[in-house]
């Protein structure tokens, strides 16, 4: 076959799928709209239902999943590929994809039974593993912590669910430990007093349960007392650094030290 025919055939073949490349097109476009008018439809819904935000979350991202994945089949349709066949071919890979992707397939299991079991929802103070934060979002590979220092930790779900989770939202009411040493010289009841002092001058202590302060260890170099106040889960944090910054001012103003490592060097000379 010349140039000529070859150019022909190609036009020809251009001009009969034209319509059909545009209306694909075009369906794509609209699909895509209409996704996003149903995705912020149901989310309008969930909230006015007062679904919980962890669920909300996880269905958004599921339904927009969903949705694509149909349009995307519609407009290949469109283009004259058979779905029927590309339904078993991706069925087919899609067992392959699953033993390649083992790990994302566990991550999204592990969001199901987040979201079942509900060890955690948006909004609480949580440890995940070892990252302290609140929790920003759930989705569905991984939930996102903000830390105290507004860092944006993403914490893969399957790691979530096979270690320790520490909920410190559960309750309304949490109590922060610290440990405050005090030197071996000083008067133990003089600090203790001071530390307590400390803690119930505090406004956003709670009095019941009590501030506790006591004596926890007789360390090497060190008389250890812990420093317990109970607080509301939003003081959380404000309190956290407070109290040490407010035990250590209480103690210099009443001389009391706070002993910290220190190495005595001895020099010897051969005569």
């Amino acid at each position: 076959m010349n140039i000529e025919g070859l150019i022909a055939s190609a036009t020809a073949y251009a001009i009969k799928m034209a319509p059909g490349l545009i209306m694909a097109i075009m369906t794509y476009m609209i699909g895509s709209w209409v996704i996003k008018i149903i995705n912020s439809s149901v989310a309008k819904i969930m909230e006015k239902k007062n679904v919980d935000k962890s669920l909300r979350g996880f269905m958004a991202s599921m339904l927009s999943m969903l949705l694509k994945a149909m349009l995307i089949i519609t407009v290949l349709g469109m283009l004259g590929v058979k779905t029927t066949s590309l339904v078993a071919i991706l069925g087919a890979a899609g067992v392959a994809i699953g033993l390649a992707l083992k790990d994302s397939l566990g991550n999204f299991a592990a969001s199901v039974m987040i979201l079942i079991f509900r060890p955690y929802k948006v909004g609480d103070l949580v440890e995940l593993d070892g990252t302290v934060g609140n929790v920003k979002d759930i989705q569905v590979f991984c939930t996102v912590v903000e830390t105290a220092d507004k860092k944006t930790v993403i914490i893969p779900n399957g790691k979530i669910i096979t270690g320790k989770i520490t909920n410190m939202s559960e309750q309304p009411i949490i109590r922060i430990d610290h440990v405050i040493g005090i030197g071996y010289s000083d008067d133990i009841k003089k600090a203790k007093q001071v530390l307590l002092d400390v803690l119930v001058n505090d406004e956003r202590v709670l009095k019941d349960p009590a501030p506790y302060v006591g004596v926890g260890e007789l360390a090497e170099s060190s008389v250890n007392f812990v420093f317990r106040p109970w607080v509301k889960n939003e003081n959380y944090w404000d309190v956290y650094f407070d109290s040490l910054e407010a035990a250590k001012l209480a103690l210099d103003a009443n001389g009391i030290s706070i002993p910290f490592p220190q190495r005595d060097v001895h020099i010897t000379k051969d005569l």
